[in-house]
């Protein structure tokens, strides 16, 4: 399989980064601030695809290590002012030390022991937020990253502020995570999915590769739970509930959770279900309690569809079906 390098890697995302600038001039705020949330779920689908589709671990518990990021980042920016890219930084390694701590309780589990204990992690962290002032309770914090530079220009509004920020993060955590992948790292992790007796018979250390993946997975979760702070102004319990993670989850089995290829139509899934649920919700003149739990239905039904009918997602169905012409 032909594979860019590095150049041509480079050179296409600098063709997003004008494309993504022109982009956020052209369409109004709330395409401006859906486009935020695309970046914001495109960071949180990639960390459960390196988890999950390379090291073969599956967690229910990611949207609880969104929230240690976006907790991270409005204490950082509330008790120090620190500039944003401060608290995108001490976010990212705040979640890496909490992904840390449950890789090594992770390497001794698998299936759905694994599974179950991060589904608890998901269930038990907004609980334990409740709980301290620190944190703010139910609440919460406000995230508040001010206006934009007073050198843009005077019509940038502060959502476009948000979009470049979100776009740029976006960017470069996908630049690394590819360059990663295709590490030794990224072979490692694909050899104690496939056959983890193998591979350690092959000299790879399960438990330092498996807790090396829940570390940098765990550290995108941040980002991702950094972003999604900023952007809605404010981190509290209700910003991270479980269904964030089922719908994250969601969004990594519709992309391909073996290849980040896909990984925009997932995030673009998951960002466009609310507003087609409000649709339905309206055009079939729906009650408040039908169309609160529309969206959450819709999430699982794509799920079942997707895994029934294309489980290794659309781009490596379409790529398997090529191969396979060529083959021919």
């Amino acid at each position: 399989m032909h594979k860019l390098s590095n150049k041509k890697r480079v050179g296409i995302f600098l063709i997003l980064g004008v494309a993504i600038y022109f982009l956020s001039g052209a369409v109004d705020e709330l395409r401006v601030y859906q486009g935020a949330s695309v970046a914001v779920f495109v960071v949180g689908i990639s960390s459960i695809i390196l988890l999950t589709g390379y090291s073969g671990q599956v967690s229910l518990g990611q949207g609880a290590l969104l929230g240690v990021g976006g907790y991270a980042a409005a204490l950082m920016h509330i008790h120090f002012n620190a500039p944003i890219w401060i608290c995108f930084a001490v976010a990212i390694l705040v979640a890496a030390l909490a992904g840390a701590l449950l890789g090594l309780a992770a390497a001794r589990l698998s299936g759905p022991y694994l599974a179950g204990t991060t589904l608890a992690l998901a269930v038990g962290l907004p609980s334990i937020a409740n709980q301290f002032g620190l944190l703010g309770g139910e609440q919460g914090l406000l995230f508040d990253v001010g206006f934009p530079p007073l050198s843009l220009r005077e019509d940038f509004t502060q959502y476009k502020w948000f979009f470049w920020i979100s776009s740029l993060a976006t960017l470069l955590a996908i630049f690394w995570l590819q360059n990663v992948m295709r590490s030794r790292y990224g072979r490692s992790w694909k050899a104690v999915r496939g056959n983890d007796v193998a591979a350690e018979l092959a000299g790879i250390n399960l438990t330092r590769n498996k807790t090396l993946a829940f570390t940098l997975s765990a550290g995108l979760a941040g980002l991702s739970g950094a972003l999604l702070a900023m952007t809605i102004g404010t981190v509290s319990p209700s910003a991270f509930p479980l269904s964030l993670s089922f719908s994250l989850l969601t969004g990594a089995v519709l992309s391909g959770v073996t290849t980040l290829g896909g990984v925009i139509i997932g995030a673009v899934t998951l960002v466009a279900i609310p507003e087609i649920a409000a649709a339905i919700a309206d055009r079939f003149g729906s009650s408040e309690a039908v169309t609160n739990n529309l969206p959450g239905l819709l999430v699982s039904t794509l799920l079942i569809l997707t895994v029934l009918f294309v489980p290794n997602g659309p781009v490596e169905q379409l790529r398997a079906r090529r191969e396979h012409r060529v083959n021919k």
